[in-house]
């Protein structure tokens, strides 16, 4: 799997899931419980994580989207 979002809002990891959920797109999201560990301030970003044969489309699915992914 490859890193495809790296971000700490909760409302755009949402929209990046149901995205990548509805074209079939393999995904994982990663350091959701690292939060516990920092003391829950919410200052450790969650990385979304797809699979490796889906990287292109899923970069091309969220610039569609108009998320910015940073790459």
């Amino acid at each position: 799997m490859q890193e495809i979002l790296r971000t700490n809002d909760p409302v755009t990891i949402s929209f990046v899931e149901s995205l990548l959920r509805d074209a079939g797109i393999g995904f994982l999201v990663a350091d959701q419980n690292m939060s516990i560990m920092e003391g829950s301030l919410g200052v450790l970003p969650r990385r979304v994580l797809v699979e490796d044969g889906a990287l292109d489309q899923a970069r091309q699915l969220l610039a569609d989207a108009g998320v910015s992914i940073g790459r």
